[in-house]
């Protein structure tokens, strides 16, 4: 290579620094478990596929100088049309490596399942047998993060802590829209879904303050739903434990009602008692007065239905009105949840798909399955 040459690619790398200054490679080079896998898993599958891609791309290259048209030295032949060798070179290579990554991701697919309770603390340790997982239990809000400590009976707002490698089990719903948990320093993104507990397990193996955020759109504040994840070791975390409890409030069913409300970029808040079952509560959506909760409406189908009585339970099972006095900016819900003109000049239309449980303006019966509940 040429002097020329050579200074024009370190000017080149000199150029490319500053647009570089503000990657974050956490997803490459994180400080949990579940996620190093993760990311060696990324890792191997590029390795696979560039032992395909590179030598393409280098065969392009040399067959495009090599058979150019100024070069009288290669072998022309019009004739050719098959080459057993050549075939099975270019059929058997792709196999094998689509092979191996089917394997791999079979192996990781179990091996990764966030539900999946811990068998190691990383690649050298495994967990001790008296270890008891940390149970955190996660509620996205619009638009922050409520984090539950049953164990300590204790809760925070858009900040969490867990000690160094102690085995955590995630608990995550929502309150309202589907979003996504997701710390990458930890472990993958998890969703989070009304009325449904999905799990994550993972430990953390570096003391550090990392980022937490929600990885899936949910409206106006979803760019500022983002929390601190704090890893301790033991002290350090029982220290955190103690100062919630002496700077919290308590938290019982109103306070979570005004929590509940949409809010964008909502402080760090404590919580140094919370009321039994809320968190229950918000799971099944019925920490609202008045409203049925989900694991009643699932026992009532359990036994057989509740008969003609059940048109009671009409009000009790809709939850899509909560937020239509305390909407942020003065944006409600539209037709036909709260009686306010839609945004497009046509109104949408009942087609008879909605799912129960939809507040539409009608004055009949409950759908059948609402009448056995």
């Amino acid at each position: 290579m040429s002097p020329i040459v050579r200074r024009l690619c370190q000017l080149s790398l000199l150029l490319i620094l500053p647009f570089m200054a503000g990657c974050d490679l956490v997803v490459m080079s994180p400080s949990g478990d579940i996620a190093q896998q993760q990311a060696d898993l990324i890792v191997v599958s590029t390795v696979l596929m560039l032992l395909i891609i590179v030598p393409v791309l280098f065969l392009t290259l040399y067959f495009a100088w090599h058979y150019r048209h100024s070069n009288t030295k290669a072998k022309y032949d019009p004739e050719w049309h098959h080459s057993t060798r050549l075939e099975v070179v270019i059929w058997s290579a792709p196999l094998a490596i689509i092979i191996a990554l089917g394997a791999i991701t079979w192996i990781s697919t179990h091996k990764l399942d966030p539900y999946r309770p811990l068998d190691r603390l990383d690649a050298e340790r495994s967990i001790p047998a008296e270890t008891k997982p940390l149970e955190v239990e996660v509620v996205a809000l619009d638009w922050k993060w409520l984090f539950f400590y049953p164990e300590y009976g204790i809760a925070t707002v858009n900040e969490m802590a867990a000690p160094v490698d102690r085995p955590i089990t995630f608990k995550i719903t929502s309150s309202s829209v589907m979003n996504s948990f997701y710390i990458p320093a930890l472990a993958g993104m998890i969703y989070a879904m009304p009325g449904m507990e999905t799990k994550l397990h993972a430990v953390i193996n570096k003391e550090g303050v990392f980022d937490g955020l929600s990885s899936n759109y949910s409206g106006a504040g979803f760019s500022h739903m983002r929390f601190k994840f704090h890893s301790f070791n033991q002290d350090g975390f029982d220290g955190w434990i103690a100062r919630v409890k002496q700077n919290g409030t308590a938290l019982n069913q109103d306070a979570y009602l005004k929590l509940e409300k949409p809010s964008e970029r909502e402080p760090v808040r404590y919580f140094a008692t919370v009321q039994d079952g809320l968190y229950r509560s918000i799971l099944n959506l019925c920490a609202e007065p008045g409203k049925m909760c989900v694991s009643e409406m699932m026992h009532i189908n359990m036994m057989g239905g509740a008969g003609v009585d059940s048109h009671e339970n009409r009000e009790k099972l809709r939850y899509d009105n909560r937020h239509l006095e305390s909407s942020v900016g003065g944006q409600a819900s539209t037709v036909p949840a709260s009686g306010e003109p839609a945004k497009s000049e046509e109104a949408p239309q009942e087609d008879g798909q909605s799912m129960p449980g939809m507040n539409h303006n009608s004055d009949g019966p409950a759908p059948a399955q609402l009448n056995k509940n």
